[in-house]
């Protein structure tokens, strides 16, 4: 049995069809943790949706009454860049249902990982770039007001920044975002985070790690967290359709170890949602997301977890 576990839900397709962002990967990364026998049935826990309470920490009421009542202006579902359905409406629900989830669990386990999630383009009162609920920004507006913790922090590793997220806690000084991401790539506008590490297009593995090694670990050190939730975007990728970045397979590997070995290390429990992933060869980007898992088993079983 692993030391964590594994939020997913067969819901969590997107149900977008044939587009760029492979709504199926979900499931993808399912049954490759099932078939490699990395994971048995007793490692993963299913979320429920999250309510309309939790998605109004961070979200305006009327944009989540437009998106489940399905009234979405043309404007609204062109700045989505997907198509409406109910599928789509309810996965984001349950995604940020998963992501608080994990949050929770990784409180406990020291890790939770959330087979979803990262929508971090959704601002509080419309959606963009993919992303139409930040579950990131659910999880810990939820946790913070149960009193479960009073500092957080984002690291955002996907290839494109987290304007959403950026936006959502900007003035906040309980929450603190960390961007790495290429600059020539969506969004046109970003909102500052905390740190944003701006990459030249090409950038690759050895460049990407000292730049974010430099930026991440003394952030840490000095803001001491009591939930890191990692935006392991798997887009980063040198066969990535959305990106510009030229990170290998190992590369993408070292990124994880180097996440989540310091923040457990450092005792700061870690909950992961996969974001972003547009590789050519869609198995691609579900090794990059089933290797994150096998890194976290990996690195929690090597520091141990006794909690702060």
């Amino acid at each position: 049995m692993l030391p964590f576990k594994l939020v997913y839900h067969p819901d969590y397709d997107l149900n977008f069809g044939d587009h760029v962002f492979p709504s199926q990967k979900y499931r993808l990364v399912y049954e490759r943790l099932r078939a490699e026998s990395f994971a048995g049935s007793a490692d993963f826990v299913q979320p429920e949706a999250a309510p309309e309470e939790d998605l109004l920490l961070v979200h305006d009421r009327d944009w989540v009454e437009r998106l489940a009542n399905g009234t979405l202006s043309f404007y609204d579902i062109l700045k989505l860049e997907v198509p409406y359905s109910r599928q789509m409406v309810k996965a984001f629900f349950l995604a940020a249902g998963g992501t608080t989830l994990a949050a929770r669990l990784a409180l406990r386990d020291g890790c939770g990982y959330n087979i979803g999630g990262g929508f971090h383009h959704a601002f509080p009162g419309h959606g963009e770039g993919f992303c139409a609920i930040n579950d990131v920004a659910v999880a810990i507006r939820r946790l913070k007001k149960e009193g479960l913790i009073e500092r957080a922090m984002v690291v955002d590793c996907d290839v494109h920044q987290g304007n959403g997220t950026a936006a959502i806690f900007e003035g906040d000084e309980s929450v603190f975002t960390l961007s790495i991401h290429q600059f020539n790539n969506y969004p046109a506008e970003k909102p500052p985070s905390n740190i944003d590490i701006n990459l030249e297009d090409e950038v690759g593995d050895e460049e990407y790690l000292e730049r974010l090694r430099a930026a991440f670990v003394p952030a840490l050190s000095e803001f001491q967290p009591q939930l890191l939730i990692y935006v392991a975007g798997a887009d980063p990728y040198y066969q990535d359709q959305l990106g510009g970045l030229a990170l290998t397979l190992e590369g993408l590997k070292a990124r994880d170890h180097l996440v989540l070995g310091t923040a457990l290390l450092n005792k700061v429990p870690v909950a992961i949602t996969l974001a972003g992933g547009y590789a050519v060869d869609v198995n691609d980007t579900v090794t990059i997301h089933v290797n994150t898992a096998k890194i976290a088993k990996e690195v929690l079983e090597r520091v141990g977890w006794k909690g702060r």
